[in-house]
């Protein structure tokens, strides 16, 4: 985390340091990115469950960029509903946010942002809940192709973000999150899911270093 992270040089961290969290997490030379919900229901303020993630959109754009040239698998993942879904009630989470009935199979609420370098060979997880592992194929996708470390980014960071890294790491993947490439409807949400996953769960590192490992995941520097 950044000096100017608003938790930052507090009392909490002295708590935290005393409980023993916020190790660095290694890195290993077989990585992915996984790209989290950039949709344009979440990424255009137009859409009610949006905010403006123009930077976040081209922060991920340079992270892509990054894992093409060094051979990195990019994963993306969308949240979309079946009608029978959407409009039922057999979806817990929409009940407690029923926002999300939006984003319905087929809509432009769940395309991905044309922004961003998506190629028709690129695996796309089609999710229920936050988590993009939580009943979806991600876990085995990313053990069949033999990863070790997941660098994560998307929208938003206070939710299906810091559920994924958790389940990441739940998954037995360490695990990175791109601080620069996450984008939220509040900067409060956004900073204290940050904080909370750099303690317990990942490293929260910046863009150019997340570029950087991407680029050339198999360079043996000191990290």
């Amino acid at each position: 985390m950044t000096a100017d992270d608003p938790l930052h040089g507090t009392a909490t961290d002295a708590v935290y340091d005393r409980a023993g969290f916020g190790a660095a997490v290694p890195r290993g030379e077989r990585p992915a990115l996984v790209v989290v919900d950039l949709t344009r229901g979440f990424t255009e303020a137009a859409f009610p469950s949006g905010a403006d993630l123009t930077a976040e959109v081209a922060a991920t754009s340079r992270l892509v960029a990054a894992a093409r040239h060094g051979g990195v698998p990019v994963v993306w993942t969308v949240i979309s509903y079946t009608p029978a879904e959407a409009d039922g009630d057999a979806v817990a989470w929409l009940r407690k946010a029923p926002g999300m009935r939006a984003l319905r199979d087929g809509s432009e609420a769940v395309a991905l942002d044309p922004r961003l370098d998506v190629r028709p060979g690129d695996p796309v997880i089609v999710k229920k809940g936050a988590s993009a592992f939580h009943g979806s194929s991600l876990a085995a996708l990313l053990a069949g192709l033999h990863v070790d470390t997941a660098v994560v980014c998307g929208a938003t960071t206070s939710g299906c973000v810091r559920a994924t890294a958790v389940d990441a790491v739940q998954s037995g993947f360490d695990t990175l999150v791109v601080a620069d490439g996450c984008g939220d409807r509040a900067r409060g949400p956004h900073d204290a899911a940050l904080y909370d996953l750099q303690a317990k769960y990942a490293d929260v590192v910046d863009l150019d270093d997340a570029v950087a490992y991407l680029d050339d995941p198999f360079r043996k520097a000191d990290r």
